[in-house]
């Protein structure tokens, strides 16, 4: 870091104290604060995004392996039963399927059309907040657009300290003037150049803010898309697997089922249950 650079950082930290105390004015810009608020709030809406789609996966993940170790427990369980009527054998067969062919053909597709867009999305928030970038997303797909002469959020709020700054200086020597006639003149010329400066920028951030917060929607448009294609054929294949696993099932323990009768069969062998001499009183 330069030298100029190192008193800059330093007189915006004593700014920044000053504010607090209440010697220097904060310059209140309540239409960048409110598009600075949105922006936040999209910044926010994002990342809780991209940490939720992250979960999905994993939950998916963690889903199909303790249907595994249920299969795998209802197979032990039934024993010479299950392989009797296959019932036990089937769902154990269903849900490896499930594991082995439909979560990993998705993994891939999941990572390319929901997880890497939001990630990439995501990516240039410390970029719109510290340097001179912001994000155009192209209707219908996922591209990058630089824009020139864009400027960061960060680099607003130093400018914006550096005019109050400035203005705090003119209004001590406007009440207090200095043994140095000049210094007087010299300082509101450097206010007014902190002043267009900080007024130009913020110009910039009010016309390129509100359109990336605009572009969310079209950029987020295909993955949302893909997110319920995904999550139609995981439910469907899952469904079909259910289904074949079905027909081994008793056909009047389905009608009951069905017909809410299932309590009563329950009751009925937990009282055939409670005759064995071993069971005691359940």
């Amino acid at each position: 870091m330069s030298w100029a650079g190192f008193k800059k950082n330093v007189n915006r930290a004593t700014t920044q104290v000053m504010m607090k105390t209440g010697q220097v004015e904060k310059t209140n810009d309540r239409e960048t604060e409110l598009e600075l608020r949105r922006y936040r709030t999209m910044e926010a809406a994002a990342n809780k995004l991209l940490k939720e789609s992250k979960g999905y996966l994993d939950a998916l993940r963690a889903m199909t392996a303790s249907q595994m170790r249920i299969a795998e427990t209802i197979d032990a369980f039934y024993g010479d039963s299950g392989a009797r009527d296959g019932v036990s054998r089937s769902y154990k067969q269903a849900v490896e399927d499930l594991d082995a062919e439909t979560i990993k053909a998705l993994d891939g597709p999941y990572r390319e059309t929901v997880l890497d867009p939001i990630s990439r999305f995501c990516a240039y928030f410390p970029d719109v907040n510290e340097c001179l970038s912001i994000l155009y997303m192209g209707t219908g797909q996922h591209c990058d657009y630089w824009l020139t002469n864009a400027s960061g959020i960060k680099k607003r709020e130093h400018k914006q300290m550096d005019f109050d700054r400035m203005r705090a200086q003119v209004k001590r020597l406007t009440e207090k003037p200095d043994k140095d006639a000049t210094k007087l003149p010299r300082t509101e010329r450097e206010l007014e150049m902190t002043k267009n400066s900080y007024e130009q920028l913020n110009e910039q951030l009010l016309d390129e803010i509100p359109k990336l917060i605009d572009l969310r929607v079209p950029y987020l448009d295909p993955s949302f898309e893909a997110l319920v294609k995904i999550q139609l054929r995981f439910c469907a294949e899952a469904y079909s697997r259910m289904a074949q696993v079905q027909q081994y099932l008793d056909a009047d323990t389905r009608d009951q089922y069905a017909q809410g009768h299932l309590d009563s069969r329950v009751e009925e062998v937990l009282g055939e249950i409670r005759a064995l001499n071993i069971a005691g009183s359940i």
